[in-house]
């Protein structure tokens, strides 16, 4: 073999080894991402080029826009809520351009607390409680709320119709031991399946026992795809309803609601800062992060909540939670979201050790005084 023919093939060789080392490095950012559950949704307007080699966002300079990365749970994601909220947002703030990734809860707040994410957009208070405990979040804000279903096969062999939530999954327990009733669980660690454990606690089960079961199966993804998983099975699960209606009406399920409503199915929506104080989060945007807030907790972001789905399902998706819990404190869910979203965290949604800059968001009589905030134009 001639020196040259060897040169060449020792080139090419080499050439090989870069693009496998790019692509194994690439495999493995994204694996990390993932943390070995569902792929990670991205809006696709996010700029990356505008991110720091960290994930987070750039500061605003003289002309420049801003990037505000918001990590946030599926149900917004997959109904196609975050498509309304970016539009109106950004309209709003020209020079601010929003992007969502979509996980369940748990991987939202993990995302946040690696400084992947300048603020979260999740349903899961205890888990909220703790992010504010451990120094990563500030200036939590509720924002809506909805409610959770418990769905499955038309036919109801568990027999689960017309009981409350924790009947329905003892019977759904006792019809499964006995071969006649599959569960399927998100087994994601989101919100929705903490929600799940805590049913499945409260009604006198251990959550950790029941995976163990031959009837209880674990999707470990997005609600579409374990109501889909529960679908094919003729199997129960719970989701929230917005989900549900929209896999419904797609005609990507034909499960039914068997059980609706009252304080045990009680979903409630938050938006949370990151801490620009703490050095793992520092690097947020917080600036864009409070704008964001104020604009879901003005009356134009509540009435986006309010109005979405209407047209398609007769009824909102997310019921709008900031005027309620400011002027009809008296109306029985109104008491539940304070029984299960403010009571746990102390004084009120946002007690004031969790609060940075940004008293006026708790102090305002009304929604006009966010307005002021939302006025007030980014500086550059």
């Amino acid at each position: 073999m001639s020196a040259k023919t060897s040169s060449t093939k020792m080139k090419a060789a080499a050439i090989v080894i870069i693009i496998l080392i790019a692509a194994i490095g690439v495999y493995a950012y994204y694996a990390r991402l993932g943390q070995g559950t569902q792929p990670i949704a991205v809006s696709t307007t996010t700029n990356m080029s505008e991110m720091t080699s960290s994930g987070t966002t750039t500061s605003i300079g003289p002309g420049a826009h801003a990037n505000l990365i918001v990590s946030t749970t599926t149900s917004f994601y997959e109904t196609g809520f975050l498509d309304v909220v970016k539009t109106a947002f950004e309209s709003r703030y020209p020079n601010i351009n929003v992007s969502f990734i979509s996980q369940g809860t748990g991987l939202a707040i993990q995302t946040a607390m690696r400084g992947d994410a300048d603020m979260i957009l999740v349903h899961d208070p205890p888990s909220e409680l703790k992010f504010l405990n451990d120094g990563y979040g500030v200036n939590r804000k509720i924002v809506a709320y909805n409610f959770f279903v418990i769905v499955g096969p038309a036919d109801d062999p568990a027999r689960i119709k017309g009981l409350n939530t924790l009947d329905a999954m003892r019977q759904i327990k006792i019809r499964a031991d006995a071969g006649y009733a599959l569960w399927v669980s998100r087994g994601d660690g989101s919100g929705t399946h903490s929600k799940e454990k805590r049913l499945w606690t409260t009604a006198g089960y251990s959550s950790t026992t029941l995976r163990n079961e031959a009837w209880y199966f674990e999707a470990g993804s997005g609600m579409t795809a374990t109501l889909k998983m529960a679908d094919e099975k003729f199997a129960y699960t719970i989701c929230d309803l917005g989900s549900y209606l929209m896999n419904y009406q797609k005609g990507n399920i034909g499960l039914v609601v068997l059980v609706e409503g009252g304080y045990d199915l009680l979903n409630v929506y938050s938006a949370i800062a990151c801490d620009p104080r703490n050095p793992n989060t520092n690097k947020a945007n917080f600036e864009a992060d409070m704008k964001f807030i104020d604009f879901l907790a003005s009356d134009e972001g509540q009435a986006l909540f309010d109005n979405f789905g209407k047209d398609k399902y007769g009824q909102s998706l997310f019921k709008p939670a900031v005027k309620l819990l400011k002027t009809d404190t008296n109306s029985i869910e109104a008491k539940w979201i304070k029984k299960y979203a403010i009571d746990p965290f102390g004084s009120s949604e946002c007690p004031p050790q969790y609060r940075y800059e940004a008293d006026d968001l708790y102090m305002m009589v009304n929604v006009s005084a966010t307005k002021m905030r939302l006025e007030i134009p980014i500086l550059t």
